[in-house]
């Protein structure tokens, strides 16, 4: 599975433009995700230049290195004005709805094959009331 992850607030506290404090287990989590799981990472993050590399140093630094880097695949070239859109399967991020769960929580959805399971809805909304054109129209 390829699987994006972020960098502040996901792999290290949120210090931007410094690097923050490592999030415990997240480094080693991501490192058995790929050697373990054989899952592709891609690093995918808004930091750019300087701070991109600063990044990936880190993360280099502790073992973590990533398929690719805020694209695709290593070769993609981003195409003059166009938006960054991944292509990949699951995104890590601090940022979800609810927020980033425990790395360790982390790992089991994806090992186990949850994160990737419909969340079921428990309540459905009574169906809407025609208004008076959809009435009269027979919309």
């Amino acid at each position: 599975m390829l699987i994006a992850v972020d960098f502040d607030g996901t792999i290290v506290e949120h210090a931007y433009p410094k690097i923050g404090k490592p999030i415990p287990f997240a480094i080693e989590t991501l490192k058995r995700l790929q050697t373990v799981d054989h899952h592709e990472l891609v690093l995918w993050t808004a930091r750019e230049g300087e701070l991109l590399q600063d990044a990936v140093d880190y993360c280099h630094k502790r073992g973590l290195d990533f398929y690719a880097v805020n694209r695709n695949y290593p070769e993609e070239q981003p195409k003059d004005g166009a938006g960054r859109k991944l292509t990949v399967e699951l995104f890590i991020d601090d940022r979800n709805l609810g927020g980033l769960p425990d790395w360790g929580i982390i790992y089991d959805m994806i090992h186990n094959g949850n994160a990737l399971k419909p969340v079921p809805q428990e309540k459905t909304l009574p169906p809407r009331k025609k208004s008076f054109w959809q009435k009269l129209f027979g919309l």
